[in-house]
């Protein structure tokens, strides 16, 4: 899965906390959550919209709200393909060591098969994701 599918993919799903997420779908949509905040950070900057003494600005605020239901839908579902519940999100909230456990898990490949949370995105016969366009294989080779 490219950048742009991936992005596509986890605003068209929102808010569905349900099924399975590829590796590539859910670090497509951490370096795409990064990018936008870090736009927006410049723009606060240059708009003169920081709040005072919070490090933060209005377009900042807005844009995590923007993408708080989806990054968490995406995770859900990325816990849910190497066969974990997504509530294990919450570990996070444990500073560094709950962090670090999440990025392993998250790194980790996905169940093969089917598990109980539905089928595995990377089947052929999956009808949650697009299939990919020619010559994109992870070698470019097809």
């Amino acid at each position: 899965m490219d950048f742009m599918t991936a992005v596509r993919t986890c605003f068209s799903k929102y808010v569905d906390f349900s099924g399975r997420a590829r590796r590539s779908e859910y670090w497509w949509f951490a370096l795409f959550t990064v990018i936008v905040g870090l736009v927006a950070s410049i723009l606060d900057t240059f708009l003169g919209t920081d709040i005072e003494d919070s490090g933060n600005g209005v377009v900042s605020l807005l844009s995590s709200l923007a993408l708080l239901l989806p990054t968490l839908a995406v995770g859900a579902r990325r816990l849910h393909d190497t066969g974990r519940s997504g509530w294990w999100q919450l570990l996070g909230l444990i500073p560094i060591i709950g962090w670090i456990i999440q990025i392993v898990w998250m790194v980790f490949d996905s169940e093969p098969g089917d598990n109980k949370y539905g089928k595995n995105p990377k089947s052929d016969t999956s009808p949650d994701y697009p299939a990919a366009p020619p010559g994109s294989g992870p070698y470019y080779g097809g």
